[in-house]
């Protein structure tokens, strides 16, 4: 029962992006993608509990970051109304942190500890 969170950084501002709107969705069999979980970054900038409690077991999984609503909120013009990362979980058992380090004109991901 894997465990996915995340942690947004503004690397333009040099903090966390607090208020980012994150939808966490899982790929079925037939590859249709169902919601999984969401939520929104704390003041911190994380999303630690995507799905709810809720069991997430071995697969393909997106997550979805609403920046256009971030940069919006701060009248900050950008590129990238959204930011999707698609990862799989190959252990059920491990813990998947996968944060974004975001600007307006560009991001980056890595897989976190």
């Amino acid at each position: 029962m894997s465990k996915i969170t995340t942690h947004v950084l503004d690397v333009s501002l040099g903090r966390p992006a607090a208020n980012v709107p994150v939808l966490l969705e899982a790929q079925s069999a037939d590859h249709a993608w169902h919601e999984a979980g969401r939520g929104m970054t704390d003041g911190d900038g994380r999303l630690k509990d995507l799905a709810a409690g809720e069991t997430l077991g071995a697969g393909i999984y997106r997550l979805t970051f609403d920046t256009s609503a971030y940069f919006s909120a701060r009248h900050i013009v950008s590129l990238y109304p959204q930011v999707i990362i698609v990862f799989e979980v190959r252990d059920a058992q491990d813990h998947y942190h996968i944060p974004l380090l975001l600007s307006p004109f560009g991001y980056s991901t890595y897989r976190g500890s």
